[in-house]
């Protein structure tokens, strides 16, 4: 799924577009402070990741979590398509990855054709052929490999039943003719199709090498590098592939030597030392974001803060409402409360603008033709005697359900619903229960916060995904958790998926967007940035466009001494 509860060093969820600020081009990419964040990218050398976490899932089936998919994408596998390693908004480009093109479509898009590219091998030298991509898509049917993206199951015809490859069972939809053809079979006319093959799950991986829940800890590389040992929660050494092939990858640069990733260290720990950037330190960076607490470090700093890239994630926070019963059911309500926020001083809770955007619609910048819309046209602080008018006169009690990190952002929430009378008693609970907590719709609480990515540069992985109708589940609910119901809604969300020109699509998702904000299900209230700190040593450093802002691991170098 593509939800995040923002919950302090949690789950952000898979892969999203996002919109940054300016295009690509052949120079240093920028910093947030706008002097350049490296030097000149080189090869070799070892650069160092500090992390304070292990992956949740490198098995490219399961992986759907940022950044581990960067990771594992850009450096230890690779896909049938994938997007240009380029900051600004080149990067959100598809390019061919493991195919010759992008796909062929026929019959309306029902049907998409793609051919394998010559000299594509695996880390022992074998080729890497068509089966190896349909095993792997296979594979994310398997109720015994959860986690990972779901669109072969959304789009794939017969897959209703199948429950993957791993009892012998194959999925008659995707066609493999030879060992550089393969064929997939839609349900549906699928016009951004050449975008759902960057996802890791059209990553190949040999059916002779499956190991079930164990392949998460030795994937075997298609990519640049591959691993060389894995000591889960301590360190993983990645080494080169010498059978990986430059003349067949346009994207990834594979710079270092050697990639070390340190870890189970504190944030904080990671801050102080890339803010230092003394010896091994200076080709070193940061895994998960900076702490708030340490940007007071390095914002004074120029040189410090030239190092830091602040990206917006492209992920929308929500204040989400339980819309099936009161006081929340009606319409106007909603809108009052979109009325009364003070998203100015939510900003505020969550770092200041150097760590958020205020967010004025639903779809990220990058999904609505790279300017965010405004529907209502509010003052940051809202506007109180228009949510007072919708109220007619009422005070309401409410409760809010946050996680416990997220309890500076609920009292700004709270002081600024009790201007216009509605008083707002919240409860925290602890991370590991938030999704469930929200997800049970027979237990849905009053408010909440929620927040939702897309996985790749399309209106189709955003708001179908938390506003029809159709995907609320009793328990689990992870998209539709405001339990939204309405039928002119889906009814445009199944003729936007009928279409089969992309940029028509993409207009009707922004119109889409704008009918939905008026019924007001949920407030979107910020865009958060992606900020990573790197060492002096560090090159080639940029938050990518389409993966969060995390930092595209396709060009990190490190400078040589």
């Amino acid at each position: 799924m593509s939800g995040t509860t923002r919950i302090a060093g949690g789950l952000l969820a898979a892969a999203l577009v996002i919109g940054v600020a300016g295009c690509g081009s052949s120079k240093s990419p920028t910093a947030s402070g706008g002097e350049p964040a490296t030097g000149t990218p080189t090869k070799g050398g070892t650069l160092t990741v500090l992390s304070n976490q292990d992956f949740s899932h490198l098995d490219p089936t399961r992986n759907w979590t940022m950044p581990h998919m960067d990771f594992g994408i850009r450096l230890l596998y690779r896909t049938l398509t994938t997007f240009k390693s380029e900051p600004g908004a080149a990067g959100a480009e598809v390019v061919p990855d493991m195919a010759t093109d992008l796909g062929t479509p026929s019959q309306g898009g029902k049907v998409w054709k793609f051919t394998l590219k010559d000299g594509l091998k695996y880390e022992d030298g074998t080729p890497i052929v068509a089966d190896d991509i349909k095993y792997n898509v296979e594979r994310s049917f398997a109720p015994e490999l959860p986690g990972g993206p779901n669109y072969a199951q959304v789009y794939l015809a017969g897959g209703d039943k199948y429950k993957g490859p791993l009892k012998g069972e194959r999925l008659k939809s995707i066609e493999t003719p030879d060992d550089k053809t393969i064929i997939f079979k839609l349900k549906r006319p699928v016009a951004e199709f050449s975008s759902t093959v960057t996802l890791p799950t059209f990553a190949p991986v040999p059916k002779a090498k499956e190991a079930g829940a164990q392949y998460d800890n030795r994937p075997f590389s298609s990519g640049p590098y591959k691993i060389e040992t894995y000591d889960r929660g301590k360190e993983l050494v990645l080494v080169r592939n010498e059978h990986w092939d430059p003349a067949t990858d346009t994207v990834r640069k594979a710079l270092p030597d050697k990639i070390v990733v340190k870890q189970g260290l504190r944030q904080s720990v990671i801050d102080d030392r890339l803010i230092d950037s003394r010896g091994d330190d200076e080709n070193a960076l940061t895994y998960s974001d900076v702490s708030a607490a340490s940007l007071a470090k390095i914002l004074p700093k120029p040189e410090t803060r030239a190092r830091l890239i602040s990206e917006i994630s492209g992920c929308t926070d929500m204040l989400g409402f339980n819309t099936t019963k009161a006081p929340f059911d009606d319409p106007k309500v909603r809108q009052a409360v979109h009325f009364a926020l003070d998203k100015q001083a939510l900003q505020t809770a969550e770092g200041g603008p150097d760590m958020a955007e205020i967010a004025t619609a639903y779809l990220p910048p990058a999904l609505s033709g790279g300017q965010a819309q405004d529907v209502y046209g509010l003052p940051q602080t809202g506007d109180v005697e228009k949510a007072k008018a919708l109220l007619g006169g009422k005070t309401l009690d409410v409760g809010m359900t946050i996680s416990t990190g997220d309890k500076l952002v609920g009292e700004a929430v709270q002081s600024s619903l009790k201007r216009v009378g509605i008083n707002v008693t919240l409860n925290p609970v602890d991370p590991s229960v938030y999704y469930d907590t929200i997800g049970d719709t027979a237990k849905t609480p009053d408010m909440f916060i929620y927040g939702w990515c897309p996985d790749y540069p399309s209106g189709a992985t955003f708001l179908p995904m938390i506003f029809d109708s159709r995907t609320i589940v009793e328990k689990g609910n992870s998209g539709n958790v405001w339990q939204f119901k309405d039928k002119a809604v889906d009814a445009k969300i199944d003729e936007i998926q009928a279409m089969t020109d992309g940029d028509a699509a993409n207009k009707a998702w922004v119109e889409l967007d704008k009918q939905i904000m008026e019924a007001s299900p949920a407030v979107p209230f910020m865009w958060k940035k992606k900020p990573l700190l790197v060492g002096k040593g560090i090159t080639g450093a940029y938050g990518h466009p389409v993966w969060s802002g995390q930092l595209d691991y396709a060009t990190l170098g490190v400078k040589q001494k």
